[in-house]
């Protein structure tokens, strides 16, 4: 019987668009501003309207073709796909000049990319007559099948084949840290970026998206869905890859937050401190299980703990995960629990095909959909 069900946050609660929309500003700044790469084919603004996020969007992203492509290969954190975008687009771009400028380009990847690697890069492009084609991800990456992190690796593997230079230095490291941070500008704005990082702006004049969320299904609805949960005896819990600030500030704005136990809210903060605690530095986002494991087991567990859990739960039949994508479902069996997938995600309705394929035990088409589904097949007290 089912006691504890957690939740990811984007796709299921809350929409993913605006992180899409920050996503694709990301890698668009770092390909043409001067404080990056620079290539100045067009002029960088920090104030776009609507129709420009749109028109970036689609180009960046491919019509949300390279988005679809990676949540398919079970990545799930908008950080990792801006950095997969990006430096794939970084070696299609030096691969460009490697024939005059080899020297250069071996130099520079002989140790960890930064922005003022990012910027001498970009003044020796700009001299040269280079372009972009974001079309290239996914026929590129489809070579390989590489799935979540090892697509990272993958990296390394086009490094060798269209520069002829043998590195590990796309492994996630500085390179990854400075595109989060431009993420995080462009999300969070110049208002909260500092509490978000620990860093200023580089780059100032952004107001963030972090005012304007998007819920799922009516805010109110969504809260009648909580307060049943709770008042029907089932203990409740959030596992998302947003950033405390960016889960805690909404949730506090819906009205949300007084329905969850604070240590049963775990996000991406959790994970990365974490991973920093680690020597061997692995990752535990999703679809490492790290995340639902301390929604489990609170916030004040150990991370050596809930990475000891023993898998699968001895008690995973009465765990329900509520998620949207792949990478939710495979941490879900990762843990041996039941898995409810929402089609309110990137791919919507679309994305029905891919669960029906991985066997997910529930199939809804909104959030609200999980009340009834309790009440019919776990026999809550309040369905009698």
């Amino acid at each position: 019987m089912i006691k504890t069900i957690l939740f990811d946050v984007d796709g299921v609660l809350l929409s993913e668009e605006h992180y899409f929309d920050a996503s694709a500003l990301t890698v668009w700044e770092m390909l043409i501003s001067s404080k990056y790469l620079g290539l100045a084919h067009e002029k960088f603004k920090t104030n776009y309207n609507e129709n420009e996020i749109k028109e970036i969007r689609v180009r960046v992203f491919e019509k949300d073709r390279i988005l679809k492509f990676m949540k398919s290969r079970g990545l799930n954190a908008n950080w990792d796909m801006i950095y997969l975008s990006f430096s794939q687009q970084l070696i299609h771009l030096l691969a460009q000049i490697k024939d005059t400028e080899f020297e250069n380009i071996n130099r520079w990847f002989q140790a960890p990319i930064n922005r003022d690697t990012l910027v001498e890069m970009g003044k020796v492009l700009s001299n040269n007559r280079v372009e972009v084609d974001f079309d290239l991800f996914v026929k590129e990456f489809s070579r390989s099948e590489a799935t979540k992190q090892e697509l990272f690796h993958y990296l390394n593997v086009l490094a060798k084949e269209k520069l002829g230079i043998e590195t590990s230095i796309f492994n996630k490291g500085e390179l990854w840290s400075v595109c989060e941070h431009v993420s995080q500008e462009w999300y969070v704005g110049d208002k909260n970026v500092f509490a978000s990082t620990g860093r200023p702006s580089v780059q100032t004049g952004k107001t963030g998206f972090l005012a304007n969320e998007t819920t799922l299904a009516p805010r109110q609805e969504i809260e009648e869905l909580f307060q049943f949960l709770n008042a029907s005896g089932f203990m409740i819990g959030i596992g998302t890859g947003r950033p405390e600030l960016e889960t805690i500030q909404p949730f506090e704005h819906l009205d949300w937050l007084k329905h969850f136990a604070e240590n049963r809210i775990i996000t991406a903060d959790e994970v990365l401190k974490a991973e920093e605690s680690l020597p061997e530095r692995m990752s535990l986002s999703k679809p490492h299980p790290f995340t639902y494991i301390m929604g489990l087991l609170g916030k004040e567990t150990s991370v050596q703990e809930c990475l000891n859990t023993k898998l699968p739960l001895e008690n995973a039949d009465s765990v329900l995960v509520v998620g949207d994508s792949l990478a939710d479902l495979l941490a879900a069996r990762k843990l041996g629990c039941q898995f409810a997938a929402v089609l309110t995600g990137l791919s919507g309705k679309d994305a029905r095909s891919d669960f029906e394929k991985h066997e997910a035990d529930y199939i809804l088409d909104t959030v609200l959909d999980l009340k009834g589904i309790l009440k019919e097949s776990f026999k809550c007290p309040s369905s009698k």
